[in-house]
C-alpha cells in the first residue's frame, strides 16, 4: 500500500499536524506546503525536504495530491476548502470549519456534489479527558443526560488570543466562535444534540483598556508567550485591533431537550476546562484535564458535598492535547484510504460554528435568546452516514 500524498496549505501555528502526517513508508508523505510567509516557507523546506513550497494553490493541487490540510488561520479557511474540494482532493480542514454559517453549508453543499471526502480537525473528540466522559455517558453510569455545564479558565489569553489576528473580529468573529468551537461541539457529543436556540452576553473587560500593542505579524506565538507575562493589565504588545470579548458567557437549548452553558474567561490564572454533565441517575465532573486528572462520579444520594462514588484517572497521551492530534490523524489517514463513519463529523462542526456565530450575534445585541439556523436534512443523512459513495484514495 503505498503512501498518501498530502499536501499542506498554512504552515504556522498548527503545522504540527502536518508534521504527525508526515509517515514515510507508514501511510503518508507530505509532498506540497503552500505558504505565503516566507519563514513559513522556509520552515517547511526543512520540515519535509525536497516537497516543493509555494504560494499558489493550483501548483499545489498540480502535484498529484490524494488530500489537503487546510491549518490556515481561521478566516481563510474556505477558499482553500472549497478549491481542494472542487478538485475532488479529500480535505483536512482545522477547527473551525469557517467562520461564516454560509461558508460551512457552502462547504459541506460542494462535498456531497463532487464526492470528495471532508475532514475537520475537532480533536477533542479524542482527547482522553473526553473519551473518559464519553464512555461513562454512554454506558448509561448517570442515566439519561439533561444538563451540561463547561467552564472555560483560558489562563494562557493574553498570550494566546490578544496579541495576533484573533483579537480581531474581522478575523475570527469572536472567540466563542474561535476558541469556543472546541467545547460547544464536545457539548453537543455528549449531550447527542445540538443548539438550536442560544442566548449570551459578554464583554472586553480587561484587555481592552491596555493601550500599549504592536504589529507582531512577522513573530510565532512562542516568541512571545511567558509565564511572566502577569497579571493580565500589565500585559504588553497587544495586537493593534482588539475588538473581541475577554469574557463571555452563552447558554444554550439543545433539540433533545439538554439544557447547556459555556463559560470563557481569558485572564484566569490557570489554564484549564471543567465539565459537569448531569443526568436522571447521577453526574460527572472532571478536575484537570491533562493526564493524571480526574473525573468523577457521583451516582448515589449524599448529604451535602459528599465525596465522589468513582473516580477514573485521565490516561496518559503522546503527542499534542493528551494524544488527541496523534489519533486525529490517524483515523483521518484512515478516512481518506476507506471512508466511512469518524468520531469528528462535519455536521457536528457547522453546527459548532452555527451556535458560536448565533451566540456572538446575542452577545453584541441585547442578550436574547435567537435561534440557530439548522442545516438542510439531506445534507445531515449524507454526512451522518459517512459520505457514501465519496471517493477513495488509490
Amino acid at each position: 500500500m503505498r503512501d498518501l500524498r498530502i499536501g499542506v496549505v498554512g504552515f504556522g501555528a498548527r503545522g504540527p499536524l502536518a508534521l504527525e502526517a508526515h509517515r514515510p513508508g507508514a501511510g503518508a508523505v507530505v509532498v506540497a506546503v503552500c505558504d505565503p510567509s516566507e519563514r513559513a516557507q522556509a520552515q517547511a523546506r526543512e520540515a519535509f525536504p525536497g516537497a516543493p513550497v509555494t504560494t499558489d494553490l493550483a501548483e499545489l493541487l498540480a502535484h498529484g495530491v490524494d488530500a489537503v490540510m487546510v491549518l490556515t488561520p481561521d478566516d481563510r479557511h474556505a477558499a482553500p476548502v472549497l478549491a481542494a474540494l472542487e478538485a475532488g482532493v479529500a480535505v483536512f480542514c482545522e477547527k473551525p470549519l469557517a467562520v461564516r454559517i454560509e461558508d460551512t453549508d457552502r462547504i459541506l453543499t460542494t462535498a456531497r456534489r463532487t464526492g470528495a471526502r471532508l475532514y475537520v480537525g475537532h480533536n477533542m473528540r479524542h482527547m482522553p479527558v473526553i473519551t473518559v466522559m464519553k464512555e461513562l455517558i454512554d454506558s448509561g453510569r448517570i442515566g439519561e443526560v439533561k444538563a451540561i455545564w463547561c467552564r472555560h479558565f483560558v489562563g494562557h489569553g493574553g498570550d494566546y488570543y490578544f496579541k495576533d489576528w484573533h483579537a480581531d473580529r474581522s478575523r475570527s468573529t469572536s472567540l466563542l466562535l474561535q476558541k469556543g468551537a472546541h467545547d460547544i461541539d464536545v457539548i453537543h457529543w455528549l449531550a447527542g444534540g445540538y443548539t438550536r436556540r442560544v442566548a449570551a452576553v459578554g464583554a472586553l473587560t480587561v484587555y481592552g483598556d491596555i493601550t500599549d500593542r504592536a504589529d507582531r505579524s512577522d513573530q510565532r506565538m512562542t516568541e512571545w508567550f511567558s509565564l511572566e507575562n502577569w497579571p493580565p493589565p500589565e500585559q504588553r504588545g497587544l495586537h493593534p485591533i482588539v475588538d473581541v470579548e475577554d469574557l463571555s458567557m452563552m447558554n444554550m437549548v439543545l433539540d433533545g431537550g439538554v439544557l447547556a452553558s459555556y463559560q470563557q474567561c481569558h485572564f484566569t490564572p490557570d489554564y484549564w476546562r471543567n465539565y459537569t454533565v448531569i443526568g436522571t441517575e447521577g453526574r460527572i465532573e472532571n478536575t484537570g484535564d491533562a493526564a493524571g486528572a480526574r473525573v468523577d462520579l457521583w451516582n448515589r444520594r449524599h448529604d451535602g458535598a459528599g465525596e465522589p462514588d468513582e473516580s477514573f484517572e485521565v490516561p496518559a497521551g503522546i503527542g499534542g492535547h493528551g494524544g488527541a492530534d496523534s489519533m486525529l490523524i490517524t483515523e483521518f489517514l484512515r478516512f481518506v484510504r476507506e471512508g466511512g463513519r469518524t468520531e469528528t463529523s462535519p455536521v457536528a462542526a457547522r453546527e459548532a460554528v452555527a451556535a458560536g456565530i448565533v451566540a456572538t450575534a446575542s452577545l453584541r445585541g441585547d442578550g436574547s435568546a435567537l435561534p440557530v439556523p439548522p442545516l438542510e436534512s439531506d445534507l445531515v443523512a449524507y454526512f451522518d452516514a459517512g459520505q457514501p459513495g465519496s471517493r477513495s484514495a488509490h
